[in-house]
């Protein structure tokens, strides 16, 4: 396999310092998480992270824009975005039903005391990553 390639956007790195004491934890933990899945990842050679409206966005060659944020007006949770045009959410909520709670076609969204469910989400990540690759199949490789 291939080496990753990460290209960071020095802003990014701002802006997870910027997040509250409470929520920073999780969002690098979230961060991590992608990174992480593109290294395991067969095809994903380079991973651009940068901000997209003002998100930690994750890009890659043959994959579909990744974001994650916390909103004031939702202190309680945070969350993972996905294009809403894409199938990933709707997909994710067939075989991850009872794993996860979602926001209409966009989101997996967390609350901030629970604990994030790794493996599945890792799925997830990696769906996104290489979507253009699996967008034909039925559940999307997962």
């Amino acid at each position: 396999m291939t080496k990753l390639v990460l290209k960071t956007n020095p802003a990014v790195d701002e802006k997870f310092a910027n997040y509250p004491d409470k929520l920073r934890g999780k969002m690098r933990y979230l961060r991590r998480l992608v990174i992480e899945t593109a290294e395991e990842t067969e095809g994903v050679d380079e991973l651009e992270e940068t901000l997209k409206w003002g998100e930690p966005s994750f890009v890659t060659k043959n994959g579909s824009t990744l974001r994650m944020d916390w909103k004031e007006r939702s202190p309680d949770q945070f969350a993972m975005y996905f294009q809403c045009s894409s199938r990933l959410v709707s997909t994710f909520r067939i075989v991850f039903e009872d794993v996860f709670k979602f926001e209409g076609n966009r989101a997996i969204v967390f609350q901030l005391e629970e604990k994030v469910p790794e493996l599945e989400l890792k799925e997830c990540i990696k769906a996104s990553l290489i979507y253009h690759k699996v967008k034909h199949l039925m559940t999307l490789g997962i």
